[in-house]
């Protein structure tokens, strides 16, 4: 099928970075992809080989007269542009039209996941648009896993990757990598890696220039030395979650692939006003934690407090060998269930 991929991009690139991996994996499996994007500055970086099958467009302002494919999404509610919605309303057969909504694991997104919204006015009044949630149970939609995924990791050779990126690592020290946006106990979080050998390989971007400011130009401090990296490509920053000792991730994207890693992480949720996005944290750290020690738990759950400015000290990290184990679980169930491309090709089958 055709499927028209709609994105703005909103900051950070996080928008961008969900969208091109959906619109790579569908093509991978033999889909095409129109990728509709309001600003494409990343992808020479971010997918520097492009993907067989996808197209990169401008995205349309007044250009009514390209005919839209199969499926549209809509990614994370963009709003579609006017002709081009007007020409889907124009369609003998409609397309399927998807709001492809962002990954929470709150209760409601069972309860909204594949909910019909028709549309009574406007340009695409006669249509119906329909909400896909992805998610951590069966009741909602998966999350992107590409089909070799699982081979590639296990083909990964971590101390080449490394010593390609970094130099040898050193024995005994441990490799953290940092993905984050303003993060206030960073400077905690430095004292603590610095008690032991670690080094910490810092994200280009916001990450990379507060190790900067903290670290001075020397990047160093105790037994912590720190590496500013490039901009990696998406696999390649697969390759680093896999790499590393301890993940510390944020937003989407990088939350879903540490996920996938099974290594140590935590998670900087995107930041809301109100401290919504602490209750968004919570309700995936109940999910995450079924099942673990309530003791150990706890800590965890003190520990992605603090990182995301809910509590005011920063705990010490948990052991790691605990960590992995539960991150390997978690692997496994999430593992158990269908992919996000490969629930999307289902409901479109059943829809259309």
């Amino acid at each position: 099928m055709q499927w028209d991929l709609f994105c703005r991009v909103v900051d950070n690139f996080g928008d961008v970075g969900v969208c091109w991996r959906l619109a790579a994996d569908l093509a991978a499996r033999g889909e095409q992809v129109r990728l509709w994007l309001d600003d494409a500055s990343a992808l020479p970086w971010m997918a520097p080989g492009g993907a067989p099958g996808v197209r990169v467009m401008a995205w349309p302002a007044t250009d009514a007269a390209v005919d839209c494919g199969d499926v549209v999404i809509e990614a994370f509610g963009c709003e579609l542009p006017a002709p081009f919605l007007g020409h889907m309303a124009r369609q003998t057969r409609a397309p399927v039209w998807i709001n492809l909504e962002y990954l929470s694991a709150e209760g409601f997104v069972e309860r909204a996941h594949k909910l019909p919204s028709p549309q009574t006015n406007g340009p695409g009044a006669g249509l119906s648009k329909y909400f896909f949630y992805p998610g951590f149970t069966p009741r909602t939609g998966g999350l992107i896993r590409e089909a070799d995924l699982a081979a590639r990791q296990r083909a990964f050779d971590a101390p080449s990757w490394l010593a390609a990126q970094c130099g040898a690592v050193a024995h005994g020290e441990q490799v953290v990598s940092l993905f984050c946006y303003e993060a206030g106990a960073l400077p905690a979080l430095l004292d603590q890696l610095a008690l032991r050998p670690t080094l910490l390989l810092a994200t280009a971007g916001a990450a990379a220039r507060q190790i900067a400011e903290l670290l001075g130009a020397g990047l160093r401090r105790g037994a912590l030395r720190a590496l500013a990296l490039p901009a990696l490509a998406q696999h390649d920053y697969d390759h680093l979650l896999w790499a590393s000792d301890l993940n510390f991730v944020r937003g989407e994207d990088s939350f879903v692939r540490a996920q996938w890693a099974a290594k140590p992480f935590v998670w900087q949720i995107y930041p809301q006003h109100d401290a919504v996005h602490i209750a968004k944290l919570d309700a995936f750290l109940v999910r995450f934690l079924a099942g673990a020690d309530a003791h150990w738990g706890a800590g965890l759950s003190r520990l992605w407090h603090a990182w995301n400015g809910a509590d005011h000290a920063l705990p010490a990290l948990p052991a790691l060998p605990l960590w992995a184990e539960q991150c390997g679980l978690w692997r496994e169930s999430l593992r158990a269930r269908p992919d996000l491309v490969t629930e999307l090709l289902g409901f479109v089958a059943e829809t259309r």
